[in-house]
């Protein structure tokens, strides 16, 4: 009988055993993913900070891309270039109106001091604060140089965010009354 009930001790313990080590693998992961929790909530916000700082940096590129080509077809009317566009966050706006081009964007980097208005080439560039996110604005004025339009229009055209690129046909169509060179930006897709 001694021997039975030793058996069944030690089954009881090892039971227990067994139950304990559970409890402890339970344990050790919760604790596991309760740090992996903070590490993302100190890190994600700083990695969309500097995804949004590049994407900023681009949309600059993009104008002054746009600006190079636009300089390069002003000579001779029905000069005429394409350009392939990827906007992966905000919006352009071709504003024919107003004759200008720019870039509106949400971001969580606050690209220049808020409030204030900072030229980087021919490209202005104005943080405001809203809330916990910045709006950028990403401005290139051609009032008095250039007649914008777009699709022959005097109108606001905005472009948005796509899984395609658009492809942008950017032509020299001849003086308009007062003298100023007519750029029309066309998007074809």
């Amino acid at each position: 009988m001694d021997g039975r009930r030793g058996l069944l001790l030690n089954k009881n313990f090892l039971n227990k055993k067994r139950g304990q080590i559970w409890v402890e693998t339970i344990t050790y992961t919760l604790i596991a993913f309760a740090l992996i929790g903070l590490v993302l909530a100190f890190v994600k916000p700083k990695i969309e900070e500097i995804r949004d700082k590049g994407i900023i940096e681009q949309s600059i590129s993009v104008l002054e891309d746009i600006d190079l080509i636009i300089g390069d077809i002003r000579g001779d009317p029905g000069n005429q270039r394409v350009i392939n566009l990827k906007i992966s966050k905000g919006v352009l706006n071709i504003d024919g109106e107003n004759d200008k081009l720019f870039f509106e964007i949400e971001s969580k980097h606050a690209y220049s001091e808020p409030g204030k208005e900072v030229t980087i080439e021919n490209i202005i560039v104005l943080t405001e604060e809203k809330g916990k996110t910045n709006d950028i604005t990403l401005t290139r004025n051609y009032e008095g140089e250039y007649d914008i339009t777009s699709q022959d229009m005097n109108e606001l055209k905005k472009i948005g965010k796509t899984s395609t690129s658009y492809t942008l046909l950017i032509a020299n169509k001849g003086e308009n009354n007062l003298n100023k060179p007519v750029i029309n930006i066309e998007v074809l897709s």
